[in-house]
């Protein structure tokens, strides 16, 4: 338990840490890669190069300030986090590393303002929040092992077919090298990849979504063309069949939910890939679940799995699809029954729009979840839209 005294010093840090925070998370990395440069094996060094690391972890020092005299009200984002953490391989020894850098990147930065009692407030207060993050990924790391067919850490998968979707995007199969089979995984969630690129000092993680419901001896990922994606064109220019990725157990919370309430799944461009997932999945294990399913694309050479979604929708009894180029405007038609359950995934912007669309129209706040691909960055106008994934 923290003391009444360090909770009031932390909390009232965090206007200076709104305002310092992106300077603070930036001269942290810079110190942190320069004294463990081992790290850079587990962090995406293209979120690093644009910035995005360093945002996404200053919102979360500000929002763990804001809230430090009630920590359980951010477990969830603890939760979500957790799950990237276990997935890229963070252990409980590099908490004390990280640690160490935050409060002396506090120091810096803030100089002779970071007082004594100030960083004495701040190293009482990580210890509870990285002991809050240990606790949740050690259960974690658990499951991933405990499961059948489960691993905990990284393993050797083979690509055993590889299959171009649109002009952009490419989808890999992947066998288990040693030939057994893969663990089972909920609709929405993703798997790590790490792999070493020629030329390259560090090796690479990309995380990226099954985008397919569950097989037992592959997992599908489809991955988009990235323009300077270093990682990206390697997988889609250099990586053959029978080339070897190490992969993670999969993991995430924005997964489909068990419930019967119609399903609508709104996409825009490789956010399509979860979807995939949660259709398929619906299909098989839902089927009196009405499902509406809704992509949109810049234009049809780079629409991926047209044929493979309107097969599906022949199927099933009760669901509809409609794919858009160009911009998506939903109306009054896209919103269903009441209980409809709304998954949104996408480009920020897209999301952005689409969300706040959606309240318009009048969908509860707690029928609307949704996922983005980054390391956490803040959708500003629509932090209120609940990440409940059941």
């Amino acid at each position: 338990m923290l003391s009444q005294k360090t909770i009031e010093i932390v909390k009232s840090t965090a206007s200076v840490l709104e305002a310092k925070g992106i300077d603070i998370t930036t001269v942290f990395y810079k110190n942190l890669f320069t004294d463990h440069p081992e790290l850079l094996h587990i962090f995406n060094h293209s979120n690093q190069k644009q910035g995005r690391q360093q945002t996404a972890l200053a919102n979360a020092v500000y929002a763990a300030a804001q809230n430090i005299d009630q920590l359980h009200t951010i477990l969830p984002v603890v939760k979500q986090i957790g799950h990237k953490h276990r997935s890229l391989g963070v252990r409980a020894e590099h908490y004390p590393i990280v640690g160490e850098h935050l409060l002396r990147a506090i120091k810096e930065v803030l100089g002779e303002a970071a007082t004594d009692d100030i960083i004495a407030a701040w190293a009482d207060a990580y210890g509870s929040i990285a002991d809050a993050f240990i606790g949740v990924e050690k259960e974690l790391y658990e499951q991933a092992r405990n499961q059948k067919a489960g691993f905990a850490d990284f393993k050797s998968f083979i690509v055993s077919k590889k299959v171009k979707e649109s002009d952009v995007i490419t989808s890999f199969y992947l066998e288990p090298e040693d030939g057994g089979d893969v663990p089972e995984y909920e609709a929405g969630q993703y798997i790590s990849v790490r792999l070493n690129i020629p030329g390259e000092t560090y090796s690479h993680i990309r995380q990226y979504s099954l985008s397919s419901t569950h097989h037992p001896n592959f997992f599908r990922i489809s991955v988009k063309r990235e323009g300077k994606g270093t990682v990206s064109a390697y997988l889609h220019d250099h990586l053959k069949v029978g080339g070897v990725l190490e992969v993670s157990a999969p993991a995430g919370d924005f997964v489909l939910n068990p419930e019967t309430t119609p399903l609508v799944l709104i996409s825009g461009g490789v956010g399509i890939t979860p979807m995939m997932s949660m259709l398929e999945t619906a299909f098989r294990t839902q089927p009196s679940r009405p499902v509406s399913f809704i992509h949109a694309s810049r234009n049809e050479a780079v629409l991926p799995f047209k044929a493979e979604v309107e097969s599906m929708i022949r199927g099933h009894h009760d669901a509809k699809c409609s794919f858009v180029y160009g911009t998506l405007t939903l109306s009054e038609e896209h919103v269903e029954e009441d209980g409809a359950d709304y998954y949104v995934c996408g480009p920020v912007p897209f999301m952005k729009a689409v969300i706040e669309r959606l309240k318009h129209l009048g969908v509860p706040v707690a029928k609307i979840h949704y996922e983005f691909f980054g390391p956490g960055l803040d959708l500003a106008g629509v932090e209120e839209v609940e990440k409940t994934h059941s």
